[in-house]
């Protein structure tokens, strides 16, 4: 049993699986798209066009048996087929239409970095070569310090744009201060006035939420 769900675990966690998962669950709603495009904006034209309650209603009447119609030629029933089917298509032409050009732009993006990191990498090998022979060092090692150097920007880079980001935050809230903030600046204001005023003339403080107040200290 073990065995089994580790397959099926593996089985789920393919690309493809996924692929054909988000692949479904968009045709089924793109399907009520159309759907709705076919019955509420175009059929409706065409029946008025046509004049009748409903194109599907259109037919050439065969065989009449006491005045009833009990064999007929409908026509209507397959025309609206016709253009149930070349709306569903034409749609999913565009939609895959759409899709390769996102995907070759995509690429052709992608394409485009990998050349200029790569011609990039290219001069700096070259400048390094160049260094290597002036200085009598091994390419090597100066490449290996040039990465380490490259890991080290990026780290200190990373750390301050993290240093930007909590001092942005603690700003936000100096600009914005909370509620509690307030009530506690106002005691902390009034339990220093009071330390200049007489027993008979201390000033009430406001209360404040001590658990949040130990949180903070």
């Amino acid at each position: 049993m073990k065995k089994f769900f580790q397959e099926f675990k593996k089985f789920i966690s393919r690309g493809n699986v996924f692929d054909m998962a988000v692949g479904l669950i968009i045709a089924t709603a793109f399907n009520k798209i159309v759907s709705s495009l076919v019955n509420d904006i175009i059929m409706p034209l065409v029946t008025m066009a046509t004049g009748a309650n409903s194109l599907a209603d259109l037919s050439i009447p065969l065989r009449i048996v006491d005045g009833e119609v009990t064999l007929a030629f409908a026509y209507g029933a397959f025309l609206q087929t016709i253009i149930d089917f070349l709306i569903i298509a034409l749609s999913v032409f565009l939609m895959v239409k759409i899709m390769v050009n996102s995907q070759k732009k995509f690429k052709e993006v992608q394409g485009f970095l990998k050349a200029e990191a790569g011609e990039k990498a290219r001069k700096v090998k070259k400048e390094l070569r160049k260094k290597a022979k002036e200085e009598g060092k091994k390419f090597g090692v100066l490449w290996k310090e040039h990465k380490l150097e490259q890991k080290r920007i990026a780290e200190e880079t990373k750390k301050a744009a993290e240093e930007l980001k909590k001092q942005q935050e603690e700003a936000e809230k100096l600009a914005h201060p909370g509620e509690e903030a307030l009530l506690m600046e106002i005691r902390d204001s009034l339990k220093a006035l009071n330390q200049k005023l007489g027993a008979d003339e201390q000033i009430k403080l406001p209360e404040v939420d001590t658990a949040k107040e130990d949180k903070k200290d």
